[in-house]
């Protein structure tokens, strides 16, 4: 089928009436013009494509455009974008004629989708491509917006990829777009992307949390209409219209909550929560929220440690809502969120939401949004980082929880949960922070160390001889201070490295050797330095002793690189290849491989294979945060892993399990006599620790596959009704001494 087609055509145009449809809230007089306008183009120059499925390529920049429309809320500007967000990059339209075409704004934003367009599918460093990213979106918050569209709509759509092309995007989405799109305050796109992402991590997993979910549904709405009756009876007496939804949690926070807690799905008690919208005028809107909680409350037994108020304080991306957990029919613990209809738009479409309402409200979504991209430029001027190193620290703070404090004048910051008072410091300004000396909560002295607590009074002493030092990169938390200290202990070392230049640079003169890149490659790689800078910066400080630098036997003689003194560790309990249970890229190859110790991957588990800077493969499994973290940085080092229908059955994998339940007299004698005597398994070590008639024990075991495992684990559960049995990391198992 080609895009002349009847049948194409009429589909192309249905799609282009839906987007006019779901763009109807936003257009004003003339828009329509100027959509269909950027339609014809982008229709014109993708004629001659299709997607992997087979479909014409203009389906998916219509899908973008109506995803920005539809779920994020936003305008004309932003779908016109969306539906040329690809031509620039992939025909032969150029941003002059975009710009002739619709001005100088839509081609500005075109070029910054332009610029990150492929941003994670190119062979460069994905970590470096986000940066660049980043330094478009600060100029134009739009940029990101769409390019989040254009990655929801290939999640969607992902099933037409290669398994190793499916793994590397669900892996760069889990680990960036995501954590994105929750800053950003877009929380249905920020849960589908995860579901999508972890539907492709972990099939088997997604499909039966999913089947299991599909499974309760008729349960759980009996349940919540229990639950709503007698809450219905008081909401009407109070006379504000309202709208109740009762609504499953994601398929990836129940993953999440079963992983964290070690529970099985039939054990996690908070699969949905109730959701109750108040279409209440801006003014009255916070009063009516907190009746409706007094409602709440004097109906059912609140929870008083599980009471959320993101009313009186939002979140940073936004975010208001009232959070009650009560104690419902049955004995069940029930989130209830209560939040208007202003609020419960923010919390959906993030920003895009809140501009529709800044005309009417008061607060300071808007300013937050710029605070954060001001953040985001102030990290991207310390352009001597590493951009791992940068990516690490972003991302660290994107899904972070907020604690707020004062400062002494009453002014509110507000800080991830885990900050500390120098984080404070440099919250207020980088010097206040280079220079903090102390600090007081509360009128209370207290260590730079400090974490700090909602609703702390901090007052910061300062002293003009403090410098940053190395030690408070152990407890700051975030990505300001991080990059500030970083970027003044790279002053410092700088200064302490020139010296050691010099010193280095006249000692090869004296000894008859140039100081070229050759020589000095020769010099890092036998000290073993980082590089050039970390090697004169240790000759600087006397760590390399330049008196007794034996130049003629380091860059003369052919020895073999060694640094004095320290014997390069090999990783241990890694398996070597030993027959093709394994199948790696084409398969047609056999390839040498170990195992990665982190999540110790046995036959039966997802696996993915991942190339290392030396050449080695290391296999993980796909669900393993280390892979995760690798594929979305290193995406181009993946390769296809499986493992073969002719795995050796016989031959024996590690894995660990723990174990928990109710302590009884023998317990640890029946484990012992299940995985040893009954089922034959080799316990390579095992423990047990009992508290106040409970117990936990760790069993290191030898088994032939997965399936072989959750066959032991499904004996020891049988021991007893409150007994508990999970899979852990084999490297949570303390190695003997």
């Amino acid at each position: 089928m080609r895009l002349d087609n009847t049948e194409e055509n009429k589909e192309i145009a249905r799609r282009y009436r839906q987007l006019l449809k779901a763009s109807k809230w936003s257009r004003e007089k003339g828009d329509i013009t100027i959509i269909r306008k950027a339609f014809v183009m982008a229709l014109d120059a993708h004629k001659s494509m299709r997607r992997k499925s087979g479909e014409p390529y203009i389906y998916h920049p219509i899908a973008v455009a109506k995803i920005a429309a539809e779920e994020i809320g936003l305008g004309t500007t932003s779908i016109v974008c969306a539906l040329l967000h690809d031509v620039v990059e992939d025909t032969d339209i150029t941003l002059q004629e975009i710009e002739a075409a619709f001005g100088v704004k839509v081609a500005n934003i075109i070029d910054g989708l332009t610029k990150i367009s492929g941003v994670f599918d190119t062979n460069s460093p994905q970590a470096e491509n986000f940066r660049k990213m980043l330094l478009t979106m600060a100029n134009d918050v739009r940029v990101i917006l769409i390019k989040l569209c254009d990655r929801l709509h290939n999640m969607r759509t992902l099933e037409h990829m290669s398994d190793k092309g499916q793994l590397k995007i669900a892996s760069e989405t889990s680990f960036i777009y995501a954590p994105l799109a929750h800053r950003l305050g877009l929380y249905a796109i920020k849960t589908e992307l995860e579901d999508l992402s972890l539907k492709y991590t972990e099939p088997v997993l997604y499909q039966d949390l999913k089947q299991k979910l599909n499974a309760t549904k008729e349960q759980r709405t009996r349940y919540i209409r229990s639950f709503i009756k007698p809450v219905k009876v008081e909401l009407e007496e109070l006379g504000v219209p309202y709208e109740i939804k009762g609504r499953s949690k994601s398929i990836f926070s129940i993953y999440n909550k079963m992983t964290a807690k070690k529970l099985e799905f039939e054990d996690v008690y908070d699969l949905f929560a109730i959701r109750i919208i108040l279409d209440s005028d801006p003014e009255d809107e916070k009063m009516d929220c907190w009746n409706v909680y007094s409602i709440i409350t004097s109906i059912f037994k609140p929870n008083p440690e599980r009471m959320r108020d993101w009313i009186s304080i939002p979140k940073s991306n936004g975010y208001e809502s009232l959070h009650a957990t009560v104690m419902g029919p049955k004995g069940q613990w029930v989130e209830v969120q209560i939040r208007s209809s202003r609020m419960d738009a923010i919390a959906e479409k993030g920003y895009a939401a809140h501009w529709k309402y800044k005309e009417n409200s008061k607060n300071q979504t808007t300013n937050n949004l710029d605070n954060w991209l001001t953040q985001i430029r102030e990290i991207l001027e310390d352009q001597d980082g590493t951009a791992l190193d940068f990516l690490d620290e972003f991302k660290m703070n994107l899904y972070a929880k907020e604690v707020f404090a004062f400062t002494p004048k009453g002014m509110i910051k507000k800080l991830p949960k885990g900050a500390t008072a120098l984080d404070f410091a440099f919250e207020i300004h980088t010097e206040v922070g280079a220079k903090c000396l102390g600090a007081k909560v509360n009128g209370k002295l207290v260590p730079l160390s400090y974490e700090i607590e909602n609703g702390d009074q901090i007052e910061i002493l300062t002293s003009a001889k403090q410098t940053p030092n190395k030690d408070w990169l152990n407890f700051v938390k975030t990505s300001k201070a991080k990059t500030k200290i970083k970027q003044s202990l790279k002053d410092n070392k700088r200064a302490i490295a020139s010296i050691g230049k010099e010193a280095l640079s006249r000692k090869m003169r004296n000894a008859g050797f140039q100081y070229t890149v050759d020589n000095l490659n020769k010099l890092v790689s036998y000290f073993r330095t980082e590089d050039e800078l970390e090697l004169t910066y240790q000759i600087g400080t006397g760590s390399i002793d330049k008196e007794k630098l034996k130049l003629k036997e380091i860059l003369v003689e052919t020895k073999s690189v060694h640094k004095p003194g320290k014997e390069r560790e090999e990783s241990l309990n890694l398996k070597k290849k030993t027959s093709s249970e394994l199948l790696l890229g084409d398969a047609t190859v056999d390839l040498e491989y170990t195992l990665a110790p982190c999540c110790n991957p046995i036959p039966g588990d997802q696996v993915v294979g991942f190339i290392t800077v030396g050449g080695e493969i290391k296999v993980h499994q796909t669900i393993c945060k280390n892979a995760q973290n690798l594929m979305s940085k290193y995406g181009y080092r993946i390769i296809k892993a499986r493992w073969g229908d002719d795995t050796q059955k016989e031959e024996a994998f590690e894995a660990a399990l723990e174990i928990s339940g109710i302590d009884s007299l023998g317990l640890v004698s029946k484990v012992t006599d299940i995985v040893s005597k009954q089922l034959k398994v080799n316990m390579k070590s095992i423990s047990f620790e009992s508290l106040d008639g409970t117990f936990v024990g760790k069993l290191k075991l030898q088994v032939s596959d997965k399936e072989h495992l959750e066959q032991l684990m499904g004996v020891l559960r049988s021991i007893d009704q409150y007994i508990k049995v999970a899979r852990i990391d084999l490297d949570t198992i303390p190695k003997l001494k």
